[in-house]
């Protein structure tokens, strides 16, 4: 009788605690913030664990896995308690998979990483895709991209370069140099010495805007109050280029951007050289059609490129954006609609948002 009492009142105690709802729908959610042991079998486990539920008066929580292991309780084999948590498994995974891929010689096949994870090779592509909103072959050339500027600036020659970088032929890496690099391998190393870049500063009602443009197309608009430092910045993104002040037909140009400026829905129809990785290069791709008057979260920028979980990385590709208003980062807006940070000033954000709105 007094072991019915005794289960009863532990049955009770149990159901009481807000955390037996938990345990008793599997919420994933609640992973990581309590475990549960079950006094029975001698384990403990999350509380999405899809074992079958043991009853009431056999389980206790604990507030950590220490806590439980400290009571006498060993990690259930099916939940695995004692290791990292769903979501951050898998962020745990990728990093070491982007690991991986930076140290490889050559570039792993998916299936060579897949085989090392354990996981099927289309598993692994979506989870490394969540979770870096580009896929394993598409990170692999943005770090190759990134070794062999990285290489092009101290190596001896371009040759040894490119296969410092990871490229195993000189034709491979030619392919998409001028994308990868903006100019040829021998203008990189020599800081861009042979290209040439035409600039002018006009006055827009905004304030001052600075539009440059490369062999390629628009390579750079910015806004600012001191004409002076935005000549200044272009130097800095450009050193050892050639720049030289626009002729009348660039000052058309440049006439066409502050027009855009002042009536949006004209729409700006340019050439752009746009130099980025392949990840802005997506999120820029998005930012692009959002419509004048029309605005987007930096969440709705990530689901749409594919990568709901890339959200920080979004709003550092709209900062890492150069081309003010010709890639309209200024219509990425807080989820609750409030105004973050702007390359050229919130102010000048807000004022170009009002004007957009305006001319619904």
């Amino acid at each position: 009788m007094n072991m019915r009492n005794d289960n009863e009142t532990r049955a009770l105690a149990t159901v009481s605690d807000p955390r037996w709802a938990a345990v008793a729908t599997r919420d994933a959610k609640a992973d990581g913030s309590f475990f549960y042991s079950v006094r029975t079998t001698g384990v403990y486990c999350r509380p999405s664990c899809a074992s079958r539920r043991a009853r009431p008066e056999n389980i206790a929580f604990h507030a950590t896995a220490a806590d439980a292991e400290r009571a006498g309780f060993r990690p259930c084999r099916r939940c695995r308690p004692d290791e990292p948590a769903g979501a951050a498994a898998h962020a745990a995974l990728v990093a070491e998979m982007c690991r991986q891929i930076e140290r490889a010689e050559q570039a792993p096949t998916l299936g060579e990483l897949a085989e090392r994870a354990g996981l099927s090779p289309s598993h692994l592509h979506r989870l490394f895709k969540g979770a870096t909103g580009l896929t394993p072959r598409a990170y692999a050339a943005a770090h190759r991209a990134s070794r062999v500027r990285r290489e092009l600036a101290r190596s001896d020659t371009v040759t040894g370069a490119i296969y410092d970088a990871g490229y195993n032929s000189n034709g491979r890496f030619y392919e998409g140099s001028d994308q990868i690099l903006g100019m040829t391998p021998t203008a990189w190393r020599a800081g861009g010495a042979e290209t040439e870049i035409r600039f002018a500063i006009g006055q827009c009602a905004l304030g001052a805007i600075l539009v440059a443009q490369s062999e390629r197309g628009i390579c750079a608009i910015a806004l600012g109050d001191d004409p002076e430092a935005l000549a200044r910045e272009l130097q800095d993104q450009f050193p050892r280029a050639r720049l030289i002040g626009g002729d009348a037909a660039f000052e058309a140009m440049v006439a066409k951007v502050v027009g855009f400026v002042e009536a949006p829905r004209l729409g700006l129809d340019l050439p752009l050289d746009v130099r980025g990785t392949a990840f802005q290069q997506r999120v820029w791709q998005a930012l692009r059609e959002i419509p004048a008057g029309a605005t987007a979260s930096y969440s709705d920028i990530a689901q749409r490129i594919g990568a709901p979980k890339s959200v920080r990385a979004v709003a550092q590709a709209c900062g890492a954006n150069a081309l003010a208003v010709a890639i309209p980062c200024h219509r990425v807006v807080r989820s609750d609609g409030g105004l973050s940070g702007y390359r050229w000033g919130v102010e000048r954000k807000s004022a170009l948002l009002e004007r957009e709105a305006g001319q619904e």
